[in-house]
């Protein structure tokens, strides 16, 4: 029986976001996180759909807010490497734990790991062609969520994107993720929070008009598979 979907646990914590969470499950977590977002977050398509277009006029300056494990960031720096494009590559993460194991597991893909906040982007004056976030809207409250759209819209540059996607809160979305981990629960997934934290997660997450009630003008919702949602900010787009 899944727990009652009908408003968000905003309240909820995940384990992974304890200071003192185990040192050796988080690093788990992290490792995990790639196999995870493969099957969930569809990296190729966004690469495909929204990065690769705008890398071919130049140098494509890329930020990711929330990056965790680095993974997408790597993802990223190594599609464009592969196709001869060029990227400066940015993955910001309020925990330096993530930080940290990021950039020691960076591999050479030469991606840039900062443990900050958007606000110190903005201060410093820092612009990109595209700014990416995925499962961090979830993590936010109200206030915290205008922030970042706000510091999102000065970081970004002229014609540029942010793209932030999260999972879409739902009955379907809670049973779908619980069926689909529970054969790894003793194994592939042992030793790290992926299913608990992911189906707290769940429970946070925002609905399609949640996040449109609470998006300011300009910004637009869509609904993807499986159970996906991007809040989009595209300035071609929202220009009148």
């Amino acid at each position: 029986m899944s727990p009652d979907l009908s408003t968000r646990a905003a309240g909820a914590s995940e384990l992974m976001d304890d200071p003192g969470a185990d040192r050796a499950m988080l690093e788990k977590t992290y490792r995990r996180f790639r196999l995870v977002n493969a099957a969930v977050s569809r990296p190729g398509l966004i690469y495909r759909r929204d990065i690769r277009p705008r890398a071919r006029t130049g140098r494509i300056r890329v930020l990711d807010v929330g990056s965790g494990g680095g993974d997408l960031c790597r993802l990223l720096a190594a599609s464009l490497s592969r196709d001869g494009l060029v990227a400066d590559i940015t993955a910001l993460d309020a925990d330096d734990r993530a930080t940290r194991w990021a950039a020691a597991h960076d591999g050479g893909a030469g991606v840039r790991y900062r443990s900050a906040l958007t606000t110190d982007l903005v201060r410093e004056g820092e612009k990109y062609d595209v700014i990416v976030s995925n499962h961090l809207l979830h993590h936010l409250n109200g206030t915290e969520l205008q922030a970042l759209l706000a510091d999102s819209r000065r970081l970004v540059d002229e014609d540029g994107l942010v793209l932030h996607q999260d999972i879409e809160r739902s009955r379907a979305a809670y049973l779908l993720f619980a069926a689909a981990t529970w054969p790894f629960a003793r194994n592939l997934l042992a030793g790290s929070f992926i299913r608990d934290d992911g189906l707290t997660s769940i429970r946070r997450s925002y609905t399609a008009a949640e996040l449109a009630a609470a998006a300011p003008p300009g910004w637009t919702v869509r609904r993807g598979v499986p159970s996906r949602l991007e809040l989009r900010w595209d300035d071609a787009d929202a220009r009148p």
